[in-house]
Parts: structure tokens; sequence; C-alpha cells
């Protein structure tokens, strides 16, 4: 859990190895309190926590490499 309260669903392990646009959308499907970020998995990310932000991590083919996860 991350902590949120009230936020539902804050982590989509069986997102690992999707496309990263895909990844997005069931996120923001399944989670409209969240905004989806499709990020490089080797660009530098901000240590601040926000409970409506999910950091997707994506390698160079657009592939999920991480369990997109409130962050």
């Amino acid at each position: 859990m991350s902590g949120c309260p009230g936020i539902g669903k804050d982590s989509w392990p069986e997102l690992v190895g999707v496309c990263g646009r895909e990844a997005a959308k069931v996120i923001s499907e399944e989670n409209s309190l969240v905004n989806p970020l499709i990020w490089g998995e080797n660009q530098p990310i901000t240590r601040d926590f926000r409970c409506d932000r999910v950091f997707v991590f994506v390698n160079d083919s657009g592939i999920v490499t991480r369990v997109p996860m409130v962050f």
C-alpha cells in the first residue's frame, strides 16, 4: 500500500512486460485519481512522493520494465 487514503488500487504488477502506452491506459481506467507518466527506465526522477502520480518505466522499445505504482 502507498499510504494514500482513499486512493484505491496503487500498483499494477500485471503490467510489467506490456507496452507503456497500453499500461498507462489501463492505469487510468482502473484508478482515475492517478496520473500515469511514461518514463524512460534510465531517466532521472524526482523523489518527492505524490498520491496522484504513477511512473510507468519503459525500456527503449516502450515496454514496461518495473511495477507501476503510486510514487
